[in-house]
Order: structure tokens, then C-alpha cells, then sequence
């Protein structure tokens, strides 16, 4: 916890305060802005270990907020909004967020949840920093290629632009291609035995995937979907 940094998005000064009060309490340091624009400026700044992000902010709202910080940062980000439909959590998450609470919460529920997060292994700063450790080995095959080290999945020569969740789910795949990984599987290995969200999740993510990787997305050849049981990767491995 020492020198961990959460950068709190919320336009509603009390919630900021309690918010604040909390996490300090737990020996956190806290920077707080109030719209979308303070907080892209405040990333650069303070480089935040956690981001709380609301989605009803002025201006910009915290859906386009996650997307900038994503281009640019390898950060966590939990939301935390009154906007409780499964679409919003959906997107939310889709888009890079490790996970979403809703309004009202438990401020209990929402320390349990930051420190779960913060327990995960990534470091804070530019998106091309390693989210784990470089030990992973490279993974080849004859249509991409998955580097850990820099975090960068190739193909034909160009990088693919992933999500770090988008990254971590392709090399669990990867792992274990042309084997059946359950939806189960797949959310322990990428978002942790303790994620509270929803399993929808694993699928926004695979469909995300293809979008970026396969050539005709609503066809998939490269990962398959065996209904009622999980997702296989049918890549071909080199050696």
C-alpha cells in the first residue's frame, strides 16, 4: 500500500470527500478532479495506481474518460456510478474498467474491492509498461504473435491495440490452445477468483477480440465459441 496513489473522478464533492476520507484512512494518497479534462491532466501528474471513475461527469463522461486513459496509460479503473443497467456495466468493463459499483455503496464493499484490485500486479504509468511479469514466454503461432514483455500482440507485422484484459484473456487462450477454456476458467485467470461483476463480461471481451483479430468477426475462425461450455483458441502454433 505504501506510495499507492488513487485518483478519484467525481463531480459530487461530497462523495469526493467520503471517498477521500476512506482511502486516506487506509494510508492511501488521494488527488481528486472533478470532469473528465482534469483528470487526463492529473494522469500525466500524479500517475495514479487506481483510478475511481464516475460516468455522469460534465463534459466528457467517464465512458470516454476510460477509453483516453486506456490510449495511454496501463492503469486500473473501477467505476463507480448510479447508472446500474447491465449495458452500462457491460461497457464499462468492455472497455478497460476492472470492474464497476454502484450507487449507493457500501464504503466497506468499495475498500474490499480497491484492495483486491491494487493486489493484482501491474504498474502504474504509460501503456507501454508490462502489466506482469516478462517472464511469460513469448507465444508464436502462424497468425499472431503474443510478446508479454511489451505487452503487444502482433500480427502480419503490426501491432494489435489491445485493452489490458483484452491482452491477458488472448494469452490465457493462447495457453491453452485448442483446448476449451469455460467461462469460469477464463474470469478467475484474468479478473481474479474475488471479481464481483457479471460473466457477460468474458463474452463483450471475446467479441472485442475477434473484432481485432480475426478477418471476418462474424465468422470467427480464429476463436471459437462451443456453446454452453467456453471459447477455444484454434491458432496455429509454431515451435
Amino acid at each position: 500500500m505504501q506510495n499507492t496513489t488513487v485518483l478519484i473522478v467525481e463531480d459530487e464533492v461530497p462523495i469526493q470527500n467520503i471517498l477521500s476520507s476512506y482511502l486516506r484512512a487506509e494510508g492511501y494518497t488521494v488527488y481528486t478532479a472533478g470532469d473528465g479534462a482534469s483528470a487526463l491532466a492529473q494522469m500525466w501528474a500524479v500517475r495514479p495506481s487506481l483510478v475511481i471513475l464516475d460516468i455522469m461527469l460534465p463534459g466528457m463522461d467517464g465512458f470516454e474518460v476510460c477509453r483516453r486513459i486506456q490510449q495511454d496509460f496501463d492503469v486500473y479503473i473501477l467505476f463507480l456510478t448510479a447508472r446500474s443497467e447491465e449495458v452500462d456495466k457491460l461497457i464499462g468493463l468492455s472497455i478497460g474498467a476492472d470492474d464497476y459499483l454502484t450507487k449507493p455503496f457500501s464504503p466497506r464493499e468499495l475498500m474490499a474491492r480497491v484492495k483486491t484490485i491494487l493486489r493484482r500486479s501491474r504498474t502504474p504509468g504509460p501503456r507501454m509498461v508490462a502489466a506482469r511479469p516478462v517472464e511469460r514466454p513469448v507465444l508464436r503461432f502462424v497468425q499472431f504473435m503474443i510478446d508479454p514483455a511489451s505487452h503487444t500482440v502482433w500480427r502480419s507485422g503490426s501491432a494489435i491495440d489491445l485493452t489490458p484484459r483484452e491482452f491477458e484473456l488472448l494469452y490465457v487462450l493462447a495457453e491453452h490452445v485448442g483446448r476449451v477454456c469455460n467461462r469460469d476458467q477464463l474470469l478467475e485467470r484474468v479478473w481474479g477468483s474475488s471479481f464481483a461483476g457479471i460473466e457477460r463480461v468474458v463474452d463483450v471481451h471475446i467479441k472485442q477480440l475477434r473484432r481485432k483479430l480475426e478477418d471476418d468477426p462474424g465468422n470467427p475462425k480464429l476463436i471459437q465459441t462451443l456453446r454452453g461450455v467456453g471459447y477455444r483458441l484454434t491458432a496455429t502454433r509454431l515451435e
